[in-house]
């Protein structure tokens, strides 16, 4: 008889054994230049003029140069705040020298800025598939995000990680939204 660890299990054992893995790409290049891929035209997803990034936490890919470049190129960009635990993210406005506070979880956040709906949204993940599986941190406020604004109009799911953060695959629940696209420090790629 074979015994099933349930899927929470397996994410959760997953989630060590992928921060342990990113922490390693972190500490070889914590910032790669990111910016260069939205210069290719053949990636014109990534023209969006308002977009959301996210303020890296730990040993996540360093986006900070990211954003303020197209930021600098007169793109609207969003970071995403926490407002409830079982509730969708709301991204505010930001620039770079917009007031920001420190929500609860240690992660900067536009103090006061007005909302925004981005088009294209830059999402953190510990580990990603070919096929657009993604391995987040466990409390589904991206799943949540990415389901209700799909429901309302177009959104391109863009994660960002190091190559080495992709596997051939991961547990997932009908919840689990998919990603669109992943951008590495070795380009942008859409994902199936």
């Amino acid at each position: 008889m074979e015994i099933r660890m349930p899927i929470n299990s397996l994410k959760s054992a997953l989630r060590n054994d992928m921060r342990a893995r990113r922490h390693i790409y972190f500490q070889r290049n914590p910032s790669p230049d990111l910016y260069r891929f939205f210069k290719d035209p053949d990636h014109e997803i990534l023209n969006a003029s308002t977009l959301a990034g996210f303020s890296p936490i730990r040993d996540e890919i360093d986006i900070w140069p990211l954003l303020s470049a197209l930021q600098n190129d007169g793109r609207r960009i969003g970071l995403p705040v926490v407002t409830g635990a079982k509730e969708s993210l709301v991204f505010r406005e930001w620039t770079p020298d917009c007031p920001m506070e420190t929500d609860r979880f240690g992660v900067s956040i536009p103090a006061a800025n007005k909302p925004m709906s981005p088009r294209l949204i830059l999402v953190p993940l510990l580990a990603f598939t070919a096929r657009g599986e993604r391995l987040g941190y466990g409390g589904g406020y991206y799943d949540r995000t990415l389901a209700a604004l799909r429901a309302q109009s177009e959104i391109f799911a863009c994660g960002v990680a190091y190559a080495g953060q992709e596997v051939d695959t991961l547990p997932t629940d009908e919840h689990d939204e998919r990603l669109d696209g992943i951008l590495t420090e070795d380009g942008f790629r859409r994902l199936t």
